[in-house]
C-alpha cells in the first residue's frame, strides 16, 4: 500500500493486507496487517460483505483468494467452512487455475476475472461450460512448462541466502521461491527472473527461519530502488530492479556471479 490513489477525485476504499508504505489521505483503508494471522485481501473483502450483509455466495470467492495467498492453514474459520461446503479439492485447483494467466508471458488476467464472475462456485470454474475455463488451461499449461525448466535449476548459497537464478517470461519466480522455501529451512530464499521484463530482474524472496523478509530487503535496498522493492509480507516479499540496482543489491549479498553486464 503506497501514500498514493490512481483517482484522487473520487472516493476510494483500499483493502490490502500488505505491509503499509503509507497511508492515503483521499481513501479509506482497510488492512489487517496487525493482526495475527494476517487475513487475506479476499477475506477482509468478504468480511466487508458480510458486514453490510452482501456476502451471499461470496465464501467460495474469499477462499480462493485465502489459498491463492498461501494462507489456507492460517486457521481462518471460514477457510474451514468453505472447505465443508465446496471441497477443499476443487477450491485448490479453482485457485491454481484463476492464478495462471497472470504468471504468463502475456499476463492477461482478463478471462479469470470474466470466468469469476461468472461462475457461482468452483466447480463451475473447472467444469468447461464456460469458454474461459479452456483459456485458463492453456495458460496453466503455459505456466507448467516455464516451471519445468526453472525447476531444474540448483540454487547458490552464501551465508543464510539462497539464490536461485534464471530467466523466463512467465512470473514464476514466486512459485519457484515458495517451492525452494520448504527445501531450504535455514535459508532466505530469492528466486530472481531477468527474462520476465527487458532492463529488469524481478525477485521473489521467502523465508521459512522466522527472518523478517521486509527488514532483511530494507537493510540490502540499492540507491536506485523505488516502491517495487520490498513490499509484502514478513516472511513472503521481493520486487522489481533495474540491472544496475540489481547488480548492487546481489554483489551486497555476495552472489557476484549473478552479476548482470550493463548494455549501452
Amino acid at each position: 500500500m503506497s501514500s498514493r490513489v490512481a483517482l484522487p477525485a473520487i472516493p476510494t476504499i483500499l483493502v490490502d493486507h500488505h505491509a503499509p508504505t503509507g497511508v492515503p489521505e483521499a481513501a479509506t483503508v482497510i488492512s489487517g496487517f496487525a493482526d495475527d494471522p494476517i487475513p487475506t485481501s479476499s477475506l477482509l473483502a468478504y468480511r466487508c460483505a458480510q458486514a453490510i450483509g452482501q456476502a451471499e455466495g461470496l465464501l467460495w470467492l474469499a477462499a480462493i483468494g485465502i489459498i491463492g495467498d498461501m494462507a489456507e492453514d492460517y486457521g481462518f474459520a471460514e477457510m474451514v467452512e468453505a472447505r465443508a461446503r465446496y471441497g477443499v479439492t476443487a477450491l485448490r485447483k479453482a485457485a491454481s487455475l484463476v492464478n495462471a494467466p497472470r504468471r504468463t508471458a502475456e499476463a492477461n488476467s482478463y478471462p479469470a476475472l470474466d470466468l469469476l464472475l461468472k461462475a457461482d462456485g468452483p466447480k463451475a470454474v473447472l467444469s468447461g461450460q464456460h469458454e474461459e475455463t479452456a483459456t485458463l488451461l492453456a495458460a496453466k499449461d503455459e505456466v507448467r512448462m516455464a516451471l519445468e525448466g526453472a525447476r531444474k535449476v540448483a540454487p547458490k548459497i552464501v551465508g543464510d541466502v539462497a539464490l536461485i537464478f534464471f530467466s523466463s517470461p512467465c512470473q514464476i519466480h514466486p512459485l519457484i521461491a515458495q517451492q525452494w522455501r520448504s527445501r531450504l529451512k535455514t535459508s532466505i530464499v530469492v528466486a530472481a527472473n531477468a527474462g520476465y521484463r527487458h532492463g529488469w530482474v524481478h525477485f521473489a524472496a521467502r523465508s521459512s527461519n522466522h527472518t523478517d523478509i521486509l527488514q532483511f530487503l530494507a537493510g540490502h535496498r540499492p540507491p536506485g530502488a523505488d516502491e517495487q522493492y520490498g513490499n509484502g509480507h514478513r516472511a513472503a516479499s521481493g520486487g522489481a530492479l533495474r540491472i544496475a540496482d540489481w547488480n548492487a543489491f546481489i554483489s551486497s549479498l555476495g552472489f557476484t556471479q549473478a552479476v548482470i553486464p550493463e548494455t549501452s
